[in-house]
């Protein structure tokens, strides 16, 4: 089982800049798909961009160009660097791990086995 701790949420206005991060524990990382997802209040939890084990990653369309996702094996972290924030980006983000390359639909909350508690990101106009 892995721990997800998920840091460097906050306010921030338009236009600006945020880098989450999420911190593993426990078992090896190295091996794992990971992904952030958000969810807003009365909203579904949505997909915002994944990386596998071998480093392909995903993004939603809304976020493509504008966040980068980055893993470090090593650090046992995984780090999504947001800039030019929009308002509609306000939500929890949440981190989560799928241990063992398994191959699936990593745009998919099912996909995952484990989630960290969230950070809280709030954009203002």
């Amino acid at each position: 089982q892995v721990q997800l701790v998920e840091s460097g949420g906050g306010l921030v206005q338009a236009g600006g800049s945020l880098r989450l991060s999420c911190a593993a524990s426990g078992r090896t990382f190295s091996n794992d798909g990971l992904g952030w997802f958000r969810q807003a209040p009365g909203k579904e939890r949505e997909f915002v961009a994944a990386i596998n084990w071998s480093g392909v990653k995903y993004y939603a369309d809304s976020v493509k160009g504008r966040f980068t996702l980055s893993r470090d094996n090593a650090k046992k972290t995984v780090t999504l660097e947001m800039s030019s924030l929009k308002p509609e980006d306000t939500a929890l983000y949440y981190c989560a791990a799928k241990r063992d390359r398994v191959s699936g639909s990593m745009r998919n909350p099912s996909y995952y086995d484990e989630w960290g508690q969230g950070t809280q990101v709030t954009v203002s106009s």
